[in-house]
């Protein structure tokens, strides 16, 4: 069997404090549900953490509404650092993070009366979405984006997390490698010039090399309608040197540390990386545990060496209070899961 992907299943977020960092994406962006919340040694990431294990406290939690959640990162064991300059458009790593909501005017609205810093007015993305950019409480920036593909009606007004803005060197390195991968073999838009709807953005009102992809394929597996839709931006800043967001930086230093995709059969998809001369540069083996869930991740490099995870999900809680714990292994891997199983995860919320 082929390698599935179901979709973005988070966005690694590096924090000051992880319990500050969930309770301010629980209240503003309606991330409010966790999945773990553990306190460990991070003993397996160490080509990325100076080749020493590191104490560490993470809170992988999700919105109700879909799209893909964060996973709120601190080192406990070091000062986490931030990086040594100001992040602007076609440096390299990630840059924003894209999260959908359901009526953008009323999002907007909502952010500008809780004072969460907007960045320019409610434009249109060359593909014609509604959109506006934001930063949160520690700086990093994130991307508003209008869409009715919304997995629960009854909830936060805004969803989780489905893309990402990522700073390259070469557009075609960057493109062939999320095609071939990962799944993004649509080019929705890709355009040479100076951008409006970007001109609020440090760099934005330089002339750049965009590309917007998204999948052809509808995602498959277990969380795959909860994850929905997804899309890659690619910047290029013409006529510019590139910085990388993470040298000399330690992974789940301040920022955006990685962005991960949910996935079934790691063995195939371990082979196909080494045949695309992208092997994985961390493996945890066949078995992680982490705190209530359980399973196996990976990591890879893309050309310009930002960190794309992957996990393979064993087992997950779903009504914890009464126990029930789910053992994906034992389902069918292509099809996904109950809407009315999923949606019983709202039953974890953290509220006020």
């Amino acid at each position: 069997m082929e390698y599935i992907i179901s979709g973005i299943q988070q966005l690694g977020v590096g924090v000051p404090n992880v319990h500050d960092g969930f309770g301010w994406y629980r209240k503003h962006f309606g991330i409010d549900i966790p999945i773990l919340n553990e306190a460990s040694e991070a003993n397996l990431m160490l080509p990325y953490t100076g080749n020493k294990p590191h104490q560490r406290h993470a809170i992988l939690a999700i919105s109700g509404r879909g799209g893909g959640g964060l996973e709120i990162w601190q080192y406990t064991s070091r000062v986490p650092q931030p990086c040594s300059f100001n992040i602007e458009l076609g440096d390299l790593g990630i840059l924003i993070g894209k999260i959908k909501t359901e009526n953008i005017s009323k999002t907007l609205g909502i952010f500008n009366n809780k004072g969460i810093k907007i960045l320019g007015e409610i434009s249109q993305n060359p593909i014609g979405q509604k959109h506006f950019y934001c930063q949160d409480v520690f700086g990093n920036m994130f991307e508003v984006i209008e869409s009715k593909e919304m997995f629960n009606s009854s909830l936060h007004e805004t969803g989780g997390v489905i893309g990402a803005v990522l700073g390259v060197s070469n557009i075609e390195k960057s493109k062939k490698f999320y095609a071939d991968i990962l799944g993004y073999d649509k080019v929705l838009h890709e355009e040479e010039s100076v951008f409006s709807d970007l001109e609020a953005l440090p760099s934005g009102k330089s002339k750049c090399h965009r590309v917007l992809l998204t999948h052809s394929k509808g995602r498959q597996g277990s969380f795959s309608t909860m994850l929905g839709t997804s899309y890659i931006e690619l910047i290029k800043i013409e006529n510019k040197t590139p910085r990388k967001i993470f040298e000399n930086r330690f992974w789940g230093d301040l920022g955006f540390i990685h962005l991960c995709f949910d996935i079934k059969n790691m063995d195939a998809l371990r082979k196909a990386c080494q045949q695309a001369n992208t092997p994985f540069t961390v493996d945890s083996g066949t078995h992680f545990e982490m705190g209530d869930a359980a399973g196996h991740f990976s990591y890879i490099e893309d050309p310009d060496g930002t960190l794309i995870e992957f996990v393979e999900t064993f087992k997950i809680p779903i009504l914890k209070k009464l126990g029930w714990y789910l053992d994906l292994r034992k389902r069918n891997p292509q099809k996904p899961l109950p809407n009315w199983m999923l949606k019983t995860l709202r039953f974890s919320r953290v509220k006020d």
